[in-house]
């Protein structure tokens, strides 16, 4: 079968399939791409040629349409996904933050930057890195630390062998992340003979390893013992669909579970055996048994500094842990008894092994006294304050109450998905999206985009900081061109709240911080005349401006109801915190410094840091 590279990888893609539970589906929704001289008459050629196969949709930023691709990614369970498609130099280099973004939360998305002549008689060519060491160096070089595989394909006979190993580890759930084929623009537009079996439907089964007897007895034998035990959910448990045998689990043992940023949702905010969200942005509740429990259970985590609290948390000075991963590197953190294992066979497995265990009636006591606590303090956040602006708990308070249990909250940086993560009552499994894994300012609305095309039939609230809009809001447009719906709420405290937060409890007084105008002193003058409303209705959207909780309510009633995309614009006093967690999150402060507040905050420091454990 004679094609060009460019269209021998998009028939290859359109072929694609994985299965898991017998369940079959087109492993590639489609391509995302902006076209350059790079890549325009390769792969972007192919694309027209097979527009009736493989469906293209037009980016206006390449790392935004990564962050889409993961954001379906993660919608599905990573089980489908896009590719995407760029030109070289600067379109290609725009993807690297997104490739780092995917790879850290462990989400399939295929990279297909274009790349300098293979054949060199052009070099150097528009947009080439000319690097006198080596002229096989390119931009693309960049993606190799952030790419779970990487190859660049100067010889068509290089492309199946490579497409075959991206799908191997695409469909990989303990190795997945962001995979980059380099494309050479010569070379996506050669022709070749191709066999063809490389173009034969091919489905990519994701499997679902059993635990090892002996780990499943050494973990049984572990939580028998328990006198205080904690699971801890992460996102393992929601993207092996494991949250039934999850509840079924701590129901029939009453073992409290706790939730990562990732794993919030593997049960019902209010199913009796939810303790909330744990670590430096969890509950007074999940903290208070983290530092009791002598067994702590994860499940589906790898145990991020934010859930470990910067390895302070777990404070008991006997505790163990037993850890249930797919992926090995992540089975054996904190010294715990691995159990290398998909979630949902892990968990039945430990449910029969344990037999007639049950946690003892003063622990499961003692866990629902905290967490009724800890709701009081969430009901008394969420309560209208009276003042204008609103505060920020106020403003999640009355989307998580105007939202359906089955609609999805999106969000990654700033101060919100801290908040979002203590406060946000999840209903269902899917229904919390925050990208934590990287925080990457920007993902939220493109990343939301991915979540509404992967779940057209839920809701999508995308919060977002003024912050984050500012740096990437662009795909507000292809949301419109697209006719895909999203409810943007666009939170303006007129500066990077997150960090002006950190910034203060460091001593670094909130330098830096502030969107002011400059002055002779510097950026402390009055606040800047800029009006995101405005921006984002100039880029297609409807909008609504809210300034009080009551505005804010009826603005999220209509966007409800409406059938295009409407960002509700409304300003919030960013001074105002939500519940404390009661935990601490390690940002080392200047050891010396002329300055009061920063002395002042090394010595917080020191104390603080004398907590932490080694758990070796």
């Amino acid at each position: 079968m004679r094609l060009t590279v460019g269209q021998a990888v998009v028939r290859f893609l359109a072929s694609q399939y994985s299965e898991r539970d017998g369940a079959e589906r087109r492993f590639f929704a489609g391509c995302f791409g902006i076209f350059g001289h790079g890549n325009v008459a390769g792969v972007g050629q192919a694309l027209l040629e097979y527009a009736d196969e493989f469906p293209y949709y037009m980016a206006r930023n390449e790392q935004a349409m990564v962050h889409t691709a993961s954001g379906y990614a993660r919608m599905n369970d990573r089980l489908s996904t896009f590719a995407c498609t760029t030109s070289i130099g600067p379109g290609a280099t725009n993807m690297v933050t997104g490739a780092a973004l995917a790879t850290v939360n462990r989400l399939p998305v295929l990279l297909l930057p274009g790349d300098i002549f293979a054949t060199r008689v052009a070099n150097p060519v528009l947009q080439e890195l000319e690097d006198a060491r080596s002229y096989d160096v390119s931009v693309n070089d960049c993606f190799k630390p952030v790419s779970k595989y990487w190859d660049r394909i100067n010889r068509p006979e290089q492309l199946p062998s490579a497409l075959l190993a991206a799908m191997r580890v695409l469909t990989d759930p303990a190795d997945t992340g962001a995979v980059t084929l380099a494309l050479p623009q010569d070379v996506q537009a050669e022709a070749f003979d191709w066999p063809e079996e490389l173009f034969a439907r091919r489905v990519w089964r994701i499997g679902r390893p059993v635990p090892e007897p002996a780990a499943l007895a050494e973990a049984s034998g572990i939580l028998q013992a328990a006198e205080r035990p904690l699971i801890v959910a992460g996102g393992g448990v929601i993207y092996s669909g494991a949250t039934e045998e999850l509840r079924a689990f701590a129901e029939r043992t009453g073992v409290p579970v706790a939730e990562t940023q990732a794993g919030k949702g593997a049960l019902p905010w209010n199913h009796a055996c939810s303790v909330g969200a744990i670590g430096a942005t969890g509950t007074t509740a999940a903290n208070a048994l983290a530092r009791e429990a002598d067994v702590v259970v994860g499940i589906g985590t790898r145990y991020s500094d934010f859930t470990t609290a910067s390895h302070t948390l777990f404070a008991n000075p006997d505790v163990r842990f037993v850890n249930i991963n797919v992926a090995r590197a992540d089975a054996v953190k904190l010294s715990g008894a691995a159990v290398v294992a998909d979630a949902r066979e892990a968990i039945r497995g430990l449910g029969a092994a344990v037999g007639g265990y049950t946690a003892p009636d003063s622990h499961r006591d003692r866990a629902r006294t905290l967490i009724a606590d800890w709701n009081a303090e969430v009901d008394g956040a969420f309560a209208p304050q009276n003042a204008e602006p609103p505060t920020q708990a106020e403003v999640i308070g009355t989307v998580n109450e105007i939202s359906e249990p089955q609609d999805v909250v999106v969000c990654a940086a700033g101060s919100m998905p801290g908040d979002l993560h203590k406060l946000w009552r999840t209903r269902d499994p899917k229904g919390y999206h925050v990208e934590y894994g990287y925080s990457c300012m920007g993902y939220e609305i493109a990343g939301g985009l991915g979540v509404k095309m992967a779940a057209p039939d839920r809701e999508v609230f995308v919060l977002v900081g003024d912050g984050s809009y500012l740096m990437m809001a662009q795909e507000l447009t292809t949301a419109v061109a697209e006719g895909i719906k999203l409810i943007v709420v666009l939170v303006q405290n007129h500066g990077f709240a997150s960090i002006g937060n950190l910034s203060e409890s460091v001593g670094a007084q909130r330098f830096g911080t502030r969107y002011r105008a400059r002055t002779g002193t510097g950026l402390d003058g009055g606040t800047l005349p800029v009006d995101l409303a405005a921006n984002a209705a100039s880029l297609g959207a409807d909008v609504i401006r809210a300034s009080t909780v009551d505005d804010l309510r009826d603005a999220l009633r209509t966007a409800r109801k409406a059938e295009r995309t409407t960002v509700v614009h409304v300003e919030t006093n960013p001074l105002a915190g939500p519940p404390d967690s009661a935990a601490w999150w390690d940002v080392p402060v200047a050891e010396v410094s002329a300055l009061d507040s920063t002395r002042g905050a090394r010595a917080r420091y020191e104390r603080d840091r004398g907590a932490r454990r080694h758990h070796l």
